[in-house]
């Protein structure tokens, strides 16, 4: 059995862009895990997209050795986090897996929004944390003035904080030295029986289910008969390795491990991250703690734009949702767009790069309706109704009121654009709770503020008032009630169900004057004029008329007096009145994706 006083499990937590990924570089580096030749820039980041955004997405595992100052050689396992609000349940995920975490602050930048939060994460799980302020070789850090935020702000001593630079390599040693140091050795391994957290997995086409792990007590060996805690499925090993940092196969995964076990299980549903695996003969009663399951919080559906695809989505969005916990799908289906999917996704940032992943991985020519959140709507009996798609919404003369929910937000912006950010608080329907100062430059704002509305368009709004400086944390508050209404879109006095939407009524003219401006242009012209119009019940709000194609119908009438030439336009009149009676307009496949693109 492995020497348990010379493992370290630890993850790397930070704001986005703060450098967790390129000083996971350098750690690479410094413990010779990966050869000089075989590095390249954002090595653990695998997907492309991660490359291209430059942000992290998933957990990375990875084991090292290093060789520390007291001449003892170390097994570091090392976890790098995603740093977006909306992946923040990766990192509860990865910090439940560990003992230690390096909190990571920009020198630059100083304490932001996602650091507080993901501080306060490791705090809840009881973990040491170290404090590494980072870019201290950039012209614009302040080292001090960040060290003095780290203790007003987050309350944590920094007094043996570390200065480093990933980019230039400063203060690596010094980072693996406190961990060494600080961080303990693997809890829980003493425990009677084995058990290992999954704490993320993926479906590899030839080998089945692949679950990432941590095992806390115990052994695992490839031919153990497994079961998983949350539904009993059982199962065989039939590989184990470990992450260094591609997967590399080996005997057993022994107490402390970070790696990986092959199940041999091909219903891709069964394995849930999260789940407590344990043998079979000598099972746990008790999970592995510090896990909670995720809420997804924004609905969108997902539909092919080819419906022979339907089947094809419904396996990749199967494959998507094991590698990503916070994934839902359920089936629907609309008039105007056939079968499809409503997906639950953590924010739009997620939504997008499923909807990014659907497209490059598994090759899905996709379209998306406007995203919604779970409303409460309760009738006159006194029904309570859970809504996250407009269709379902109960007849307006049956609702009594309608609850949405909100967010409490910590907006963390510079103090010179406070009354722009307020501005933009009090145009979504939100409101202050109060202000903090972190420093002379830097304030927080505490705000409260209905889901629905920060869908869209805040975040870009709010990185474009504070010039790329302002960032956003936030997490899920109460229900209030809202003068909310189904806004209806209707096309030659037919409804589009595709372009449906709940929308707060001061805001409903305005987004129904946008879309029937938007299809009057889009949408092709008939032989009859055709109203576009948008309605809450049987009020309309907006209205725009595509003109008809005017076809000459004198064109061939010469010579005669004016009375023939009158005739014919009259013929042609009642003709367009009848055809205006029974005409109906199909609205083009490419009309749907422009503007559900453009409104997503």
């Amino acid at each position: 059995m492995s020497d348990l006083s010379k493992i370290r499990n630890f993850c790397i937590i930070a704001h986005v862009d703060h450098g967790k990924t390129t000083l996971s570089d350098r750690l690479l580096e410094q413990t010779q895990t990966v050869e000089k030749r075989q590095m390249k820039e954002q090595l653990l980041d695998a997907m492309d997209l991660e490359r291209e955004k430059g942000i992290t997405i998933k957990c990375h595992p990875v084991t090292m050795l290093y060789k520390a100052r007291d001449g003892q050689e170390y097994t570091f396992n090392l976890i790098d986090t995603p740093g977006h609000v909306d992946f923040s349940y990766e990192v509860s995920r990865s910090l439940a897996a560990c003992e230690g975490a390096c909190l990571l602050i920009d020198a630059s930048q100083g304490v932001e929004a996602q650091t507080v939060a993901n501080a306060t994460l490791a705090m809840q799980q009881n973990l040491e944390i170290i404090p590494i302020i980072n870019k201290i070789d950039l012209p614009s850090a302040h080292p001090e003035e960040t060290r003095r935020q780290v203790e007003d702000v987050l309350a944590i001593p920094a007094d043996d904080a570390v200065l480093a630079s990933g980019k230039s390599g400063i203060g690596i040693v010094e980072i693996l030295e406190s961990v060494v140091r600080r961080v303990p050795p693997p809890r829980w391994a003493d425990y009677p029986q084995p058990r290992a957290l999954i704490f993320d997995s993926l479906f590899d086409t030839y080998k089945g289910v692949i679950a990432y792990v941590r095992v806390f007590s115990g052994s695992f060996k490839p031919g153990d008969s497994i079961q998983l805690m949350a539904n009993n499925a059982k199962s065989v090993i039939k590989e184990v390795g470990v992450f260094s940092p591609k997967p590399k196969t080996i005997d057993v995964l022994e107490p402390g491990a970070v790696g990986y076990i092959v199940l041999n299980i091909r219903e891709v549903a069964d394995v849930k991250i999260g789940d407590t695996v344990t043998h079979t003969a000598n099972p746990s009663t008790t999970p592995v703690p510090g896990f909670k399951e995720v809420r997804p919080m924004v609905f969108s559906g997902v539909y092919p734009i080819d419906t022979a695809e339907y089947e094809k989505l419904k396996n990749s969005l199967a494959k998507l949702a094991i590698n990503d916990a916070a994934l839902t799908y359920t089936s629907e289906s609309s008039v105007a767009l056939g079968f499809g999917f409503r997906c639950g996704f953590l924010g739009l940032l997620h939504m997008e790069i499923i909807q990014e992943r659907l497209r490059r991985e598994y090759d899905l020519d996709i379209i998306s309706t406007y995203p919604s959140v779970i409303y409460r709507v309760f009738t006159a009996d006194g029904k309570m109704t859970l809504v996250d798609n407009p269709s379902f919404m109960p007849d307006p003369s049956e609702i009594e009121h309608i609850e949405e929910p909100t967010i409490k937000a910590r907006i963390h912006i510079p103090s010179w654009c406070i009354g722009d950010i307020l501005a933009l608080v009090m145009e979504k329907r939100g409101s202050c709770d109060h202000t903090d100062t972190i420093d002379g430059d830097r304030v927080m704002l505490t705000c409260t503020l209905p889901l629905n509305e920060i869908l869209v368009d805040f975040n870009d709004r709010l990185k474009s008032i504070t010039r790329g400086y302002g960032s956003l944390d936030y997490e899920l508050g109460d229900y209030i009630t809202s003068d909310l209404v189904k806004m209806d879109v209707l096309v030659q006095e037919e409804a589009v169900d595709a372009f449906s939407s709940i929308v707060h009524r001061q805001k409903a003219e305005t987004r129904g004057r946008a879309i029937c401006e938007r299809l009057k242009e889009l949408l092709p012209r008939q032989l009859f004029k055709i109203p576009i119009q948008a309605a809450i019940g049987g009020k309309i709000i907006a209205r725009e008329t595509l003109s008809s194609v005017g076809k000459d119908v004198t064109a061939k009438c010469y010579g005669g007096d004016i009375t023939r030439k009158r005739k014919l336009l009259e013929k042609q009149k009642e003709g367009k009145k009848r055809m205006k009676q029974i005409g109906k307009v199909s609205i083009p496949q490419e009309v749907f994706t422009r503007i559900l693109r453009n409104d997503s």
